[in-house]
């Protein structure tokens, strides 16, 4: 089974001083351990970038380009990641269009899209309401008291 990361949980993986950190990391490090596919795309690291390097007054992380250039190549190292193609703008296109997709959400669409272009079915974020509308996909949120995933022992 494979699951993408959104990027509100993707860089707090890294992140040890976020207090969703331990929730976080336990919850990815289990699906890694079981050796589920757990996979980022550009937009993650995109955006990434963009928060890491804007000012802490500013909501970022205040991190130089470097350090977070470093870490986003860790974060390229850990999980599986899925290169853009062309089927993932069309899917996008469907997406805005039937839900009715609009300002900042529209980047929300474009994961799902990523999604569906990939056949992944559930989606980590510490942002579930953002997802909630696509009927496409499981919204999977990673917080001490939601419910935690289970795996089959076969």
């Amino acid at each position: 089974m494979a699951y993408l990361v959104d990027t509100n949980v993707m860089w707090r993986r890294f992140h040890a001083a976020d207090p969703a950190y331990p929730t976080v990391k336990q919850e990815i490090d289990k699906l890694l351990l079981v050796g589920e596919n757990v996979c980022i795309t550009a937009q993650n690291l995109i955006e990434f970038q963009s928060l890491a390097t804007r000012p802490v007054g500013a909501n970022g992380l205040g991190y130089s380009v470097s350090e977070a250039s470093r870490m986003a190549d860790e974060m390229v190292d850990m999980f599986s990641f899925l290169p853009d193609t062309p089927a993932i703008y069309r899917h996008w296109r469907q997406l805005i269009n039937r839900y009715d997709v609009k300002g900042r959400q529209v980047h929300d669409a474009r994961l799902v899209a990523v999604m569906l272009t990939y056949r992944i079915a559930n989606l980590l974020t510490l942002n579930g309401t953002h997802f909630h509308r696509f009927e496409e996909i499981t919204v999977i949120e990673p917080t001490p008291h939601a419910r935690k995933i289970e795996f089959d022992s076969q």
